[in-house]
């Protein structure tokens, strides 16, 4: 019978709910625990798929096809639990149902409120399918206190009840500042906002304080009389070296052997090996390299978060350090001094995803420059696109283009118009609604035989994640393969072109999925583990 830990926050936002949830259920999966978390988000929008990543980050895409809160990575990172559609709710979801059942009649009748039928719902979704797992981490978006948030509150308030305490734990993420001018730490912020979730009917059997100074025994202890827990049950959360050393902080300050001890459980010492190794593979690197990464979001690394961890991944995978550099792709649009200044010093060129005309004659550059100087070059998704565009302008197509920024009349990227799914035959237009109407999720791909790719995954027939609206237009594939640009991986079909390759080039590969959502500590990626191989290689010859 599963148990439920629901995570709170409160005094401010961006505490690290996700990656204490992530860390938690890592320490307990490290004592033989079956464990899922799932992300509770309060915001109206349906999913993130529409937002910016300037407001969001990035949108985590799963196998089956949801785009998802950006946490949603660090829990598959850290568990190595694939996430579902099921495994996120936002209020607008909850809403949009409950809007649709009360038009088709279903509720015969009656007002619908929040209470019961919102918190109902919410409810539901956290105790759905769980029968088979030992622990359920929820975490809930936002601060308490946030209007939004009330009705996620109120649900944990009743599912408290409905549980009991033998299956019901609420943790606490709070803030314990250090004043400069005072020279200590103040309690206040924590007992506040502990005050506050208690007085919404919750009151949190676990503290973790987040703080930059270590909290005295003292100011610990005064904590947990304030705020009605265990002193034991008062974890101080310092910021750590690496966010792959949060599951060992954690564990060292008690955290999983708290939670244990408030459902009467007792299990042998977690084998936490493997997260040693990580850790000493993260701070023992064996050589460095530097990878430009050639973006439009590159204000907010939020936006690229699962890439920033999947080079890092694939820097543990060759034992060396990879020092990222985010580089605005207009800035490349004023003239090549700037791109030979800016990526002369590269070891490897990555050309992320991304949408909108803004920055792409950049990105464009960028292929070409790593192209011409032979530098290893990886493109995910539009920079698979932008490598296919600038290989047909190499090969005469001056106007090459993609439908996406406007008219073209050499469209080498048009809008995708059908597809085949799991769910049968997809069919799409320019005029469709934006959200939710992408390809989205895990496809399969077939690999030539003799390909780069192939060599890479050791394997003919992958599956990987996509987000795209736009694809590669077939029609221009002899013209592209005859310039040097290989399609080395296809659709099953043989319809919809997934890989390209340059075999004169030392690493040159464009991808039109994402195989940063795949790639995690103990598995990093095949492709990433490749191109900062080649990145290593390249570092030794300049």
């Amino acid at each position: 019978m599963a148990r439920f830990i629901f995570i709170t926050g409160g005094v401010v936002s961006s505490l690290g709910k996700g990656l204490m949830a992530a860390s938690l259920a890592a320490l307990l999966q490290a004592r033989g625990f079956k464990v899922r978390i799932r992300k509770f988000d309060p915001y109206l929008n349906v999913d993130p798929g529409t937002m910016s990543p300037y407001q969001h980050g990035e949108v985590y895409v799963t196998d089956d096809g949801a785009e998802t809160d950006l946490d949603l990575g660090h829990y598959e990172r850290f568990t190595g639990v694939s996430a579902r559609q099921a495994d996120n709710i936002t209020s607008g979801r909850i809403y949009r149902d409950i809007i649709a059942k009360e038009r088709r009649g279903d509720y015969l009748g009656a007002t619908v409120q929040v209470v019961p039928h919102v918190t109902d719902a919410i409810k539901q979704f956290a105790l759905a399918d769980t029968d088979d797992l030992d622990f359920v981490l929820c975490e809930i978006g936002g601060t308490v206190g946030d209007i939004e948030g009330l009705p996620f509150v109120e649900a944990i308030r009743q599912l408290r009840n409905e549980l009991g305490r033998e299956r019901f734990c609420s943790v606490h993420v709070t803030l314990v500042p250090y004043v400069a001018a005072a020279g200590e730490l103040k309690t206040k912020p924590t007992q506040h906002s502990v005050r506050e979730l208690t007085s919404l009917g919750v009151q949190p059997d676990v503290l973790l304080c987040r703080c930059e100074h270590p909290l005295p025994e003292n100011e610990r202890a005064k904590i947990a009389l304030f705020c009605n827990v265990r002193k034991e049950a008062v974890i101080p959360a310092l910021d750590a070296s690496s966010i792959y050393a949060v599951p060992l902080q954690y564990h060292a300050e008690g955290l999983d052997a708290e939670v244990l001890h408030h459902f009467g459980m007792s299990s042998p010492a977690p084998n936490l090996s493997g997260w040693e190794d990580i850790v000493d593979r993260y701070h023992n690197p064996e050589g460095e390299v530097t990878i430009g990464v050639v973006g439009k979001y590159v204000g907010l690394p939020d936006a690229y978060k699962s890439l920033n961890e999947a080079l890092i991944h694939g820097g543990m995978a060759n034992r060396v350090k990879v020092n990222i550099r985010w580089i605005d792709a207009e800035l490349f649009e004023a003239g090549d001094d700037e791109i030979v200044t800016k990526l002369e010093p590269m070891h490897g060129i990555l050309v992320p995803g991304g949408f909108g005309v803004r920055g792409t004659e950049g990105k464009i550059a960028s292929v070409r420059f790593a192209r011409e100087r032979k530098v290893p070059f990886l493109g995910i998704c539009l920079g698979m696109q932008m490598a296919c565009i600038e290989g047909a302008r190499d090969a005469g197509i001056a106007e090459a283009g993609s439908t996406e920024f406007g008219p073209t009349d050499q469209p080498v990227v048009g809008i995708i118009t059908e597809w085949m799914s799991p769910e049968g035959l997809q069919k799409r237009g320019a005029d469709t609604d934006l959200g939710g109407t992408m390809r989205l999720g895990a496809y399969e791909a077939e690999l030539g035989a003799n390909s780069h790719v192939a060599a890479i995954y050791g394997a003919t027939t992958i599956s990987e994640r996509h987000r795209h609206r736009y694809e590669v237009n077939g029609a221009y594939r002899e013209v592209l393969e005859q310039g040097g640009l290989v399609f080395s991986g296809m659709s099953p079909d043989g319809l919809l072109p997934e890989i390209v390759e340059r075999p004169d080039h030392p690493w040159f590969i464009g991808v039109q999925f994402h195989p940063e959502l795949k790639s995690r500590p103990f598995e990093p990626h095949p492709l990433f583990a490749g191109f900062i191989a080649a990145a290593l290689q390249q570092s030794r010859l300049v």
